[in-house]
């Protein structure tokens, strides 16, 4: 899959309409991924979605279902690692704060991992742009700043 860039003029726009389909769905999986916070129950659901409908997706729509399917799933395999990694904590008698700090400071780490993305792409999709890199481990190739 290619990625497409969508930095369009209005006169651009009004000769060729913007093919949105999956754009609802796509808005639909960022909601479900912000809800696992409070249920963890949505971010599969939102991936199964995301699985389901890339294929039926915009161009630039499925770079952003691509983002989210990369998001569960890397935040999968991070909770993997630090479970075993508590596992281990507990296996080599670590003293119990050490349990702690691992498993706030990755919940807390994975939580801000997670909002990021999701604001990232939330913000791309209301403007009608693709996800830049949509397999990159951070943000999807754009530049997050916190100044205005």
């Amino acid at each position: 899959m290619s990625t497409v860039s969508y930095l369009h003029t209005r006169a651009d726009a009004a000769e060729a309409p913007l093919d949105t389909r999956g754009r609802g769905l796509a808005a639909i999986v960022y909601v479900l991924y912000l809800g696992s916070v409070m249920a963890v129950v949505t971010a599969p659901i939102g991936v199964l979605i995301a699985h389901w409908r890339r294929r039926h997706a915009a161009d630039w729509v499925a770079s952003h279902l691509q983002f989210q399917i990369r998001t569960f799933w890397l935040g999968a395999l991070g909770g993997a690692a630090a479970l075993g990694a508590w596992n281990l904590l507990g296996l080599i008698g670590a003293p119990a704060w050490a349990s702690w700090v691992l498993g706030y400071g990755f919940f807390t780490a994975c939580l801000a991992w997670t909002m990021g993305r999701c604001g990232v792409g939330i913000h791309r999709l209301l403007h009608d742009r693709a996800i830049d890199a949509p397999r990159s481990l951070l943000f999807g190739g754009a530049r997050v700043s916190l100044e205005g």
